[in-house]
Formats: C-alpha cells, structure tokens, sequence
C-alpha cells in the first residue's frame, strides 16, 4: 500500500526525480510478488511434497509390518544418547530382550525398545519390522505426512518474501548509490561558484 501511495505522489510532482519513480516501482512490484507468488510458490511446493510424502508413505506401509513382541527380560538401559529428541523418546521406552514372529513365519530374538515402563516377562508390545522380522521404524503416517509437506509450504513461501525482499533492498541500495553520484556530480559543477556574485546562484 506504501508502495502505491508513493507512486500517486510521484506522479505529477516537480521535485519527482527518475530514482524516485524507480524506487516507487520497485516497491510496488515487490509487494505483488511477496502478496501473490510467494504464497503461490509455498502452495506448489507444499503439494509437490505432499504427494512425494504421501508416495513414500504407501511404500512404507507396503514393507514395514506391525508385529506382537514378547519380553524375555529387562536390560539395562543404553548409554546416554547426546541428540536430546532421540533421548527424550527413549526416555519413553524401556530396552528388553524380546521374542517376536516375523511376517514370513520365522522366530525372531533380540534386544529392542519397548514402549513399556516396567516391563515383566511374557510382557508384549508393539514391534515394527521388514518382511524378514528386522526390526525397523514405524512408517510415517498421513497426518506426519501432511504437517511436514505444509512447514516445506510455508518455508519455501517465507523463503520467497524474503528473496524478494532482499532484492528490493539490493535495487533500493543501487539507487541510492546512483543517486549520491548525481548529486556529486552536481555539486561538483556548481560548488566552484557557489555565492559569488554574478554567478546566478
């Protein structure tokens, strides 16, 4: 709007130079950008990744089966993890040694993490594995899915105005630098005669 207001009082002005005419339209067109293509730009990468998403999603689903596990035993809890999400989720879980089937029909043993605070034996649980019975994560889901394709939406559109924006400023900066040329210039040719006396000035 600032933009606009600045073009209106520009327009018919006698004071008006060139770099201010620029500069007005600089900013009006980075305005639309910011307004228009940048929220378009976030819209169609946010759906480029959430069909990328929602494809690898079906995939996981397709190789990553849900299986009862059995706890043998307790085991002593794992060295403490430095990356604190990793941590914070074990934290959440207790580390046994469980029995499980896998999908193919063959008996599986091992250490693994349980969601279980106070596990017993013949305890089960949830366990994810392969067609194979190894262990694996648990596939990401559609809501998962969805809340990381709208954060790459939203990033690529705030990516964007900033883009945006950062070349407005770098424009605005060139015209500034042109503009205090001029004006070197011009002092240049009228500094020598400034306040003499039959000079004009």
């Amino acid at each position: 709007m600032r933009a606009l207001v600045g073009l209106w009082r520009w327009r018919h002005n006698p004071l008006r130079r060139k770099t201010d005419l620029v500069e007005a339209w600089v900013a009006c067109a980075a305005v639309l950008l910011i307004a228009v293509a940048a929220p378009l730009a976030g819209f169609a990468i946010g759906g480029l990744a959430q069909d990328a998403l929602r494809q690898s999603v079906r995939e996981q689903h397709e190789v990553r089966h849900e299986v009862a596990g059995t706890v043998v035993r307790k085991l002593s809890r794992p060295p403490v993890d430095p990356d604190p999400e990793t941590s914070s989720a074990r934290d959440r879980h207790s580390r046994v040694l469980a029995t499980w089937t896998a999908p193919d029909g063959t008996a599986h043993s091992g250490a693994v993490l349980a969601d279980l605070q106070s596990p017993d034996r013949g305890d089960r649980f949830r366990l994810w594995t392969d067609e194979q019975g190894r262990v694996v994560g648990r596939p990401l889901d559609d809501a998962t899915a969805t809340t990381h394709a709208t954060l790459a939406g939203f990033g690529v559109a705030l990516a964007a105005a900033g883009l945006v924006e950062g070349a407005r400023r770098v424009v605005v900066w060139r015209i500034v630098l042109r503009r205090y040329d001029r004006w070197d210039q011009a002092w240049d040719k009228a500094g020598p005669d400034w306040g003499r006396t039959g000079t004009g000035s």
